[in-house]
């Protein structure tokens, strides 16, 4: 007897981030999520690590959808990652599709072997950026 693929594997399988237009262009607001369920797999030993994924920015044209969030967050599961690419690699992907103003990403990961490891990554829009230092 094959086992066929449960709906949410699939979902999983097929993620792809999508974007949606910010209808609030006129004023700049954050953004704030956290995923308190996010596990990938220790690239070395392939035991799992779990972490408190939290996403931050301020939209520019583009807000994320978020089932395409939760499905792209959840697409680590299974996938060997050191926990300094995990932040990286979250925050190349959405500014990839955001440009946002700004964005912040952490990745806290729950402690092991007595270490508490805490990644953060951050992205300012250039342009917004030679304003401030200008000022």
């Amino acid at each position: 007897m094959s086992e066929e693929k449960k709906y949410g594997t699939i979902a999983i399988e097929e993620n792809e981030l999508i974007r949606f237009e910010n209808r609030t262009k006129h004023r700049d607001y954050n953004i704030e999520f956290t995923c308190p369920e996010f596990t990938c797999l220790c690239p070395r030993s392939g035991f799992p690590d779990f972490a408190t994924i939290y996403i931050d920015y301020i939209p520019d044209q583009y807000c994320v959808e978020l089932k395409s969030l939760k499905l792209y967050v959840n697409s680590f599961r299974n996938v060997g990652v050191y926990h300094e690419d995990v932040a990286n690699k979250i925050l190349d992907d959405l500014v990839d599709l955001l440009d946002p103003k700004e964005m912040h990403i952490t990745a806290d990961f729950t402690v092991r072997g007595n270490i508490h490891t805490v990644v953060n990554a951050s992205h300012y829009k250039e342009d917004l950026l030679e304003e401030f230092v200008e000022a």
